[in-house]
């Protein structure tokens, strides 16, 4: 599941008339690059989530068939439903097994194939190293790989996680921001973490949009 419902912003007035997750990057919007991973990892289903403005990426980006995957779209009222709220949402779409989601807001080099739920556990978040953003981090990793907001180091979480639908079992719909079901799953101990030191950047400012520009396509 791609996470696309996001209002953007921070990014006005770049997304005023453009949801964010379709920003060009070169020749490419942010989410066209989460869709080749995704494919290139052997996934052939995707749920893309939609509220503002979601009509264009429905258009802009069709069935999924020039990659390879079929896309489906689970929309949202205008506002969206958050996080955890989206993905509720789209649990009837997404089926019985686990499956990843991913921030449509997020550009990485991560490699889709190494995510994997650990035995016993309910859910996976891929940790980074601190941006310049977030420096105090927002979670650790214990001596059994467990999630854990006291360990050290702390890292940021990356937007790129992993669940099994029953993670989100006797969560009401509606609005609901992820940090409550986190929250619930850090204290049943059935989170781990991943920590990930590869190429991993958060397009959340007109500013981290141009650097990543100028990486992929320099002058």
């Amino acid at each position: 599941m791609i996470l696309a419902a996001g209002r953007g912003t921070r990014m006005r007035e770049l997304t005023d008339n453009c949801p964010k997750p379709l920003l060009k990057v070169t020749e490419k919007s942010l989410i066209e690059y989460h869709i080749e991973a995704l494919s290139a990892a052997g996934i052939k289903r995707i749920i893309i989530n939609t509220a503002y403005l979601g009509y264009m990426l429905e258009e802009a980006l069709g069935d999924g068939s020039r990659w390879g995957v079929e896309i489906q779209y689970s929309h949202e009222q205008a506002l969206g439903l958050e996080t955890a709220g989206g993905i509720i949402h789209a649990l009837p779409l997404l089926g019985e097994e686990p499956f990843i989601v991913v921030n449509g807001d997020v550009w990485s080099d991560y490699n889709f194939t190494q995510l994997n739920l650990d035995k016993n556990q309910l859910a996976k978040l891929v940790l980074v190293d601190n941006p310049a953003h977030n420096l105090e981090g927002d979670f650790g990793i214990d001596a059994d790989m467990l999630l854990s907001v006291s360990a050290l180091p702390r890292y940021t979480f990356s937007g790129i996680s992993l669940y099994h639908p029953s993670f989100f079992d006797g969560l009401n719909t509606g609005f609901l921001p992820l940090r409550e079901p986190i929250q619930k799953g850090l204290e049943k101990g059935c989170i781990s973490g991943e920590y990930y030191s590869g190429d991993w950047q958060d397009i959340g400012t007109p500013e981290r949009l141009l650097a990543l520009q100028k990486q992929l396509k320099p002058d």
